[in-house]
This record gives structure tokens, sequence and C-alpha cells, in this order.
């Protein structure tokens, strides 16, 4: 077996037992047969209670208030870029990052009717239409392509309008009822989407960590020099960044605060010192999490 294969069985080994006791409750941003309900099971397992939830907002508040044990919330995807929402929700929540996890996106035709042939309208998120474009054109170039909230929502006018498909995932297929007709039909075979474990604790170190921060200096609408004073430490110290985004404080116009993924876990040297030297820099600091990379 691959080691990803090993891994998913250890997996499920691990959330059936756990569930034997009482089984985990995780949030995630819903409805049902979502990609980040498959990101949930790929994660936890199918035997822990996945809660779907209206917003990311929702599914902080849920676990900030103890109804979900964790969250599964999307952070990015490679060609879309970063979820804002999810980045805007730390400078108030006092949740940490306890993990990520990669899910590679593969978008199929889903539907009950018979063939290509027969199928009038698809329904699905205007990403997902996008993210297919190519393949629609060529094969089903007269059908309507409809727009929708979401690819659930898209399913579940596939189940039960007569000539309507749905673009969506396996996950989707078995929620909903329906046979996956075309599979892989998205334009890129790269497409992913990263996603974080949310939760009220901070981990101890895996051997093989990410560590995201929070940051803002004393004066952020100071220029380049003020960037330069965030990444030194970093720099001095060999310590890796390996994404960086900047959001509105909240606080007053034109001041921002700074996401970085730093390489290693924030306990653990070289980057427990360029953290050290960092927070005597910065009037906001705060780790948001140091957890275990991500594994295909």
């Amino acid at each position: 077996l691959r080691d990803e294969e090993i891994l998913r069985l250890f997996r499920e080994i691990m959330s059936a037992c756990l569930a034997q006791q009482e089984p985990l409750k995780v949030g995630f941003l819903g409805p049902e047969g979502t990609f980040t309900q498959a990101a949930v099971y790929k994660h936890f397992g199918h035997s822990v209670r996945a809660l779907p939830f209206g917003t990311i907002d929702e599914v902080f508040q849920e676990v900030e208030g103890g109804v979900a044990d964790f969250g599964v919330v999307p952070i990015e995807n490679s060609t879309e870029g970063t979820v804002n929402n999810t980045l805007d929700m730390f400078l108030t929540s006092p949740l940490k990052i306890g993990g990520e996890i990669e899910l590679r996106i593969e978008q199929h035709l889903l539907g009950t009717v018979e063939s290509l042939e027969k199928i009038e309208r698809v329904c699905a998120h205007e990403q997902a239409l996008a993210q297919c474009r190519g393949w629609l054109r060529e094969y089903l170039p007269h059908v309507d392509l409809i727009g929708v909230s979401s690819n659930a929502v898209g399913a579940r006018r596939a189940r039960d309008e007569a000539g309507t498909a749905a673009i969506g995932s396996d996950t989707a297929a078995e929620v909903y009822d329906l046979r996956v007709m075309v599979t892989n039909i998205e334009d890129r075979a790269d497409n992913a989407t990263r996603f974080l474990v949310i939760g009220r604790e901070l981990l101890a170190s895996s051997g093989n960590d990410k560590t995201t921060i929070l940051v803002s200096t004393r004066d952020t609408a100071g220029g380049a020099g003020i960037l330069h004073a965030l990444l030194l430490p970093f720099a001095t110290h060999g310590v890796n960044i390996t994404r960086i985004e900047s959001r509105p404080s909240r606080r007053k116009n034109w001041d921002y605060v700074f996401f970085l993924d730093l390489d290693g876990h924030a306990e653990q040297e070289p980057l427990a010192s360029a953290l050290a030297e960092l927070k005597e820099l910065s009037s906001l600091f705060r780790v948001l999490g140091a957890y275990p990379r991500a594994i295909a």
C-alpha cells in the first residue's frame, strides 16, 4: 500500500475507536456534500459527527461555544486564492489552528439522467462552472449553465429535477444519491484547496510542523521599512516564510495586520528565537497555531 493509503486506513481506525466513547463533533462550512465536508472526513475519518453550518463565522462561533469540538474552514484555493473571511475571523476569535488539510478538487458530472444527450441544464456554483468551462464547452455546448449558491444546491436540483445535472464531488454524489456520469471534468488537473482545522488548544510538536502568526507593528502605514522590520528576524535566524498576507486591522483606516505561515514549531529553535525578537517589535502579536503539515 502507498503511504497515503496506509494513513487513510489508520485515520479511519482511530476515528472508529474514538467513536466507541463519544464521536467527535466537527463543524464545517456546509451544506452537506461540499468539499469542506470531504476535508472533514479526510482528516478525521468517517466516524465523526460532521455538523454543517451556513457561514464561516458560524463555524468559529460553534467551536468557541463548545457545540463542536473542532471546525474545518477553507483558507485558500490554488487558482482562486485566499478566503479572506477565514483570515478576518482570527482578528477577534480566540481559536487556534490545529491542523491543515489539502484536498485535490475533483469535479465530476453528477445526475440521474441516462446519457449526456438528455441533459438540459447543469447547475453548480459559479466557480465550479468556471473550473469546468472547457469540458462543458466541448461535450455539452447546448445546455443551460445555471449558477447556484453551492454545488450541494446544484446536486439537490439534479436529484429532484428531470433533465438536470450537477457538478460536484464523490461526497455530493453519495449524499444526494446521484450517479457519477463523468469523472474529473475540471480543466486543471492540479486544482486544490487548503483547509484549516480550528480548535481551542495549541498542539505540541509533531516533528514536521508549520506555525501561523498574526502580527502588526506600531505603524503599518509607515512604508516599505515596516515589512522589512517584520521579516528581518526570520532572515537572521534562517526561518523560511511560506506565505504572507495582509488584511485591514479594523482598528483605524489604512492600518494593516500580517498573517505569516512559517516552517517549524513556535516552541522550537530557530523559530522560537525569531518569534521572540519579532514580538519586541510588534504592537500586536499572536501565535495562531503550530500544527502538523498537511499530508496529500
